[in-house]
């Protein structure tokens, strides 16, 4: 008599809402323009190559899903940025891995990579990243820009060096520079980085050298930012002037400190994108 094994049934699950997100041509190509770059609609609708009335449905999908978020231009208020949450993404990606098998988790993924492979994959074992350089230099070189150079692209830089153990050599400057902010001190020292001694610097002071990326910080600057040589690539990161809601220093110290922890957070997704692990988090 023939053995007939019974096997238990999980009940018919909706499948992740990322995979039907993220699965849709358009939206995984934007979300890939925007991966290495802060963008305009307009921007937007020239790269995918599709009419801005589908672009902006397909990135109204992504806002309600959290994945996008948007940014006016402090340059021009008219126009509006939208930046990918890379944090959200990883989040959903999780979630959907777990959602399928248990055992697809995060956690229990990177433990069952280390016990297959003896060591987690080097850098590029899955191709080539856009934004990692491919020259002969090992090790990347970068420059952030603002327009006083006295808060942003300071504690970008700092971050940078810090962040990536000299895995990349950066530099920051503006297009009006002005005194170095306090409150841009305070919040890098909380984090253990002392910039006190940094001077703020004119971007004309890099126009004979040579960098791999150069990363706006505000719209202002964006608007200006001269062509470098050797051509660098451009990234842009709309990031609000955190002194310019007024008032002292105290009163102005939350905004830093947001600005902080957004700029440590895109700093290690663009060390990681080079190729450059970048340390643990604090505690």
């Amino acid at each position: 008599m023939p053995i007939v094994l019974r096997v238990a049934r999980r009940a018919p699950q909706v499948p992740p809402p990322l995979l039907e997100l993220a699965g849709h041509p358009v939206r995984w190509r934007l979300l890939q323009e925007l991966v290495g770059s802060d963008r305009q609609v307009g921007e937007l609708t020239g790269l995918v190559g599709e009419p801005q009335s589908l672009v902006s449905y397909h990135l109204a999908r992504l806002r309600r899903a959290g994945l996008v978020t948007t940014q006016a231009s402090a340059a021009d208020g008219r126009r509006v940025f939208y930046h990918v949450d890379l944090l959200r993404c990883g989040e959903l990606l999780a979630a959907a891995g777990a959602a399928l098998h248990p055992a697809l988790g995060p956690s229990e993924v990177a433990a069952a990579r280390r016990a297959h492979l003896g060591a987690p994959p080097t850098a590029g074992s899955f191709g080539t990243h856009p934004l990692r350089a491919t020259g002969a230099r090992r090790v990347p070189r970068l420059l952030f820009l603002c327009t006083g150079n006295s808060a942003r692209s300071q504690m970008a830089e700092a971050l940078a060096i810090d962040l990536s153990s000299g895995g990349v050599e950066a530099r920051s400057a503006g297009s009006h520079p002005k005194a170095l902010h306090p409150n841009a001190v305070e919040v890098m020292a909380r984090r253990g980085i002392d910039i006190s001694g940094a001077t703020t610097k004119h971007l004309s002071m890099f126009g004979r050298v040579r960098f791999d990326h150069v990363v706006t910080l505000c719209d202002k600057v964006r608007e200006v930012c001269p062509e470098f040589r050797g051509h660098p690539l451009r990234i842009h990161w709309s990031i609000p002037d955190p002194a310019r809601g007024g008032g002292g220093d105290a009163e102005t110290y939350p905004a830093f400190e947001r600005t902080a922890k957004e700029l440590e957070t895109r700093v290690r997704f663009l060390l990681s994108a080079l190729g450059t692990s970048p340390v643990a988090a604090r505690a």
